[in-house]
């Protein structure tokens, strides 16, 4: 049996990895949220799934079971997914990149950057629970990812997309990178 490819995102918050992920779907790709294993670990605590609990509990996680903590929970979802390619949603350290790379030979690694400037505007627009309403949350939002590694994630990247234009741009520019990931490891 040919082995799955999946892709690890990153990317800071705002910086338009939904975009990506509903480009993937688009193209039947199964997708993997990283972000609710901590979701769903602030649910078994009764937590309110607020910016500061969803931070804390992903410290706590990486904490007391290690950086990989939450690659090590995606991994079982992922095997039972029937789909023979995925696009993994949140990755934020080197720990757990090298955790996926040790279970799914065919892993490749994207990145999507976009300015801190834009990546605010589109958070505060957003609007979702955990996004920051202020300048200084988002600042402090953006000292607690690159903490964890998300920076180190961000420099080994096979494939880098800036997002600073409209998202049909994005939306072209994923697309083009998923074909070329499919081209190497699905031959």
């Amino acid at each position: 049996m040919r082995s799955k490819l999946v892709i690890g995102l990153a990317g800071m918050p705002g910086a338009g990895k939904s975009v990506v992920v509903n480009v993937a779907r688009q193209r039947g790709y199964g997708v993997v949220v990283m972000g609710d294993e901590v979701r769903e670990e602030a649910k078994r605590r009764r937590l309110k799934l607020t910016r500061e609990n969803l931070g804390k509990i992903m410290l706590e996680l990486r904490r007391d079971e290690g950086e990989a903590v939450i690659a090590k929970r995606c991994i079982p979802k992922i095997d039972k997914m029937a789909a023979p390619k995925l696009i993994v949603d949140g990755v934020r350290s080197l720990s757990e990149v090298e955790e996926f790379r040790k279970h799914f030979p065919n892993f490749s690694l994207m990145v999507v950057r976009s300015s801190p400037e834009t990546r605010f505007k589109r958070l505060y627009r957003r609007r979702r629970s955990d996004d920051p309403r202020s300048w200084e949350s988002f600042h402090e939002r953006d000292v607690r990812e690159l903490s964890v590694g998300l920076g180190d994630v961000v420099a080994v990247a096979e494939h880098v997309i800036v997002n600073e234009e409209k998202i049909e741009a994005l939306k072209r520019k994923v697309r083009e990178v998923l074909r070329r990931v499919e081209e190497r490891w699905m031959r």
